[in-house]
Parts: structure tokens; sequence; C-alpha cells
């Protein structure tokens, strides 16, 4: 397409949501970290400026997707008394002549007619009991009025899981009064196809034709020790590590300390004058 569609204003704010994300992307960090790359901010302020030639790369899902929100918007609401899109199960058993249907009114009716028999039937069924314990009437009673108890209980738990569950269905299924539910998901995913290729083919790569290039090996700071050509560093044990010519002091014990030996044969020496052991006092 020559002449693609500038990004409308409405568009605006996702475009910038879509931008933050993009400069988070970690290709794009890894090269805001490149010397003389340009900043976070002057890249934003860049990629703002250039809103519609980015915005052109996805210019076919963005046109789809305008294209279908108007047609929404121009879509004429239904008229009041219109049955919804996706009736609930009330709706469905709704009799033919607008009037209730069978189920809600077996819903409200069963309970209430089951407990009041019952209650009937219990306190005929005691007091007879009370009157003739051995009475077959009595027992029979009771055990009527148990049942028609245990039905009323169980006519209300059905009676409660229906109404939940087309409270689920009716409030899943609902959309706003004049949308159509089908083209509302048929809007979403083509919102969501736009998001994607605007931020594929339209912002990351104009964020990398604005940065160095970062190779696809670049070396990170910190080591890959799980690389195939890591080596470990050549460490050496402590036994081995060299050291100074360093010789220790000749020194000797005390018992090696030489001594001078006296000379007997000198002209001066005299011998002690040792006595016997008698003479020792």
């Amino acid at each position: 397409m020559t002449n693609p569609p500038p990004l409308l204003a409405e568009d605006r704010p996702e475009y910038e949501r879509l931008l933050a994300e993009a400069l988070r992307d970690r290709t794009v960090l890894t090269a805001l970290r490149a010397p003389g790359a340009l900043t976070t901010d002057q890249l934003r302020i860049r990629a703002l400026r250039d809103a519609d030639a980015i915005a052109a790369a996805a210019t076919t899902e963005y046109t789809h997707y305008t294209r279908l929100r108007e047609t929404l918007r121009t879509t004429p609401p239904p008229p009041p008394d219109a049955e919804p899109t996706a009736p609930g199960l009330l709706t469905q058993l709704r009799s033919a002549n607008g009037g209730a249907g069978l189920f809600p009114v077996l819903t409200v009716l069963t309970p209430i007619l089951a407990w009041t028999a019952a209650l009937a039937l219990l306190l005929i069924g005691y007091l007879l009991r009370a009157a003739n314990p051995d009475l077959t009437l009595a027992r029979t009673l009771v055990t009527a009025g148990w049942v028609a108890l245990a039905a009323g209980v169980a006519a209300m738990a059905i009676g409660i899981i229906g109404l939940v569950l087309t409270a689920i269905r009716d409030g899943g299924g609902a959309a706003p009064a004049g949308t159509d539910p089908e083209l509302a998901a048929e809007l979403a995913d083509a919102r969501r196809e736009w998001r994607t290729a605007l931020r594929d083919r339209g912002l990351l790569p104009y964020l990398h034709t604005h940065l160095p290039a970062v190779p696809a090996d670049a070396p990170s700071d910190a080591p890959d020790f799980t690389s195939p050509g890591y080596t470990s560093p050549d460490f050496t044990s402590p036994g081995t590590v060299p050291t100074a010519d360093y010789t220790s002091p000749d020194f000797t014990s005390p018992g090696t300390v030489p001594t001078p030996a006296p000379d007997f044969t000198a002209p001066g020496y005299t011998s002690p004058a040792f006595t016997s052991p008698d003479d020792v006092t």
C-alpha cells in the first residue's frame, strides 16, 4: 500500500504501551549498553516522532482492525424485546405464550408442596404413634413424611443448580447493548494481530536500526561456564607455588655449642683437690 493510513489519536496510547514493551526487550537492552548508543529517552522520542512510519509496517492488520471497530460502533442495538444471543436455560424453557415455563414453575412449587405434605404427614404420623405405638398407619405416615421432606430438599437443590448455571451462561455470553458477540470476538483477534505485527515488524526493527549492532555471540560480562570452549584458569596446588631463594640461618642446637676442653698438660694446670669419700663432711 503506497499511502498507508496514519495512526489514529485513539490508538496512540496503545502505540506508546507497545513502545515501552519493545524498549524492555532483551536484545534492545543489550544494544543500549553498547558504547556510543542512544539513551532510552532519546530512542523513545525518536520512535514517537516517527510513529506513522513505524505503524506503516502493520498497515494490513491495522486497516482490518479499524474497519471492524467502526463496524461494531455503527451496528444498531437490538430491539428491547429481542431474545438474547445466547439464551439461558430459563429462557429456553419459557412457554410459547410468553409466560413462565415448566421448569421455573416446578423449581418454585415442588419444594413448597413437598415440605407442606411432609409437615402434615409427620404431624399426623407422630400423633397416631403417640396414641398407639403399634399402629401400622402411624409408621407409614411418618415414613412418607420423611420421604416428602427429602424430595423437597432435592427439588430445591436442583432449582438452585439450574439458576446458577443459567447465571453463568448468561453472564459469560452477554455482550454490551448494540454489540454483536461474534463481531466483538473478531475485533479482539484483529487487535491482537495488529499489536503483534506492530511490535515484530515495526517497533523492534526500527529500534535496532538506531542502535549499534550486537552480534549474537557477543561475550557477556559473566563467563559462560557451560560453553564448549571454556577452560578453567591454570591454578597450581599450594605445594607448587614458587618461593624465594631463602636459606635459614646456620643455627645449632644448644647441645652442640663447642666448649673449650681443659689442657691437662699445661704448665699452670693443677688438679682439683679431691678427697676420699671418708673425708667428706
